[in-house]
This record gives C-alpha cells, sequence and structure tokens, in this order.
C-alpha cells in the first residue's frame, strides 16, 4: 500500500518560514501528478501547490510568489518551502499523489497531514 509521510510542520511567527517534506513509499513522484493541500478549520481543503506529470506547476493565488512545490526523484520525497508566513496560512497542510493505472482507473494517495500554525 502507498504511503505518504509529512513532516516539517509546527508553529511559527508571521514572517518566518517552514519546509514540509512528504516523503513516499511504494510509489515514486516521478512522472504522477503531486501537491499540497490545505485545510483550515471551518473550511474546505483547498489546492495550495501542485506539479503535474508533465512538470507544470500551479500555485493559488494567496501563496503565489512565496510558496514553492518542488521534489527530489531520487528520494521519493516532495518538498514545500513556506516564506513569508501569514496567520492565514494556518492550517492542517496535506501532501497528494495521483495517477492512473491504466485508461479508466486513478489512483489518488493522501498524507496524515502535518499542522501549521501561525501566530501574529
Amino acid at each position: 500500500q502507498v504511503q505518504l509521510v509529512e513532516s516539517g510542520g509546527g508553529l511559527v511567527q508571521a514572517g518566518g518560514s517552514l519546509r514540509l517534506s512528504c516523503a513516499a513509499s511504494r510509489t515514486t513522484f516521478e512522472s504522477k501528478n503531486i501537491g499540497w493541500y490545505r485545510q483550515a478549520p471551518g473550511k474546505q481543503r483547498e489546492s495550495v501547490a501542485r506539479i503535474s506529470s508533465t512538470g507544470s506547476t500551479y500555485y493559488s493565488d494567496s501563496v503565489k510568489g512565496r510558496f514553492t512545490i518542488s521534489r527530489d526523484n531520487a528520494k521519493n520525497t516532495m518538498y514545500l518551502q513556506m516564506n513569508s508566513l501569514k496567520p492565514e496560512d494556518t492550517a492542517v497542510y496535506y501532501c497528494n499523489v495521483n495517477f492512473y493505472v491504466n485508461l479508466y482507473e486513478l489512483r489518488n494517495y493522501w498524507g496524515q497531514g502535518t499542522q501549521v500554525t501561525v501566530s501574529s
């Protein structure tokens, strides 16, 4: 079974930085859609940053210019570098990988989440 394990969350003051990591086992990130999502209390889970299987990147408007998504294929790990953090970035952050195993069957996997808290 594919497993994604996040790390790197914590408490940081506004303006600070954190780097989240997501390590994969029993799969790789190469040539797959990967991404980071977050869910704040009382809100729906939202996309923060993604890399498509073809290498295109996407950032939500709220994090563009502050967050950077990357991956290290050799380590089967993806990262989210978060700079200039704001209190509104406070949420549980989840990593995701999804890919088709054939023309019709999509596999979609989530990590367990890591809490990021930004104090003002």
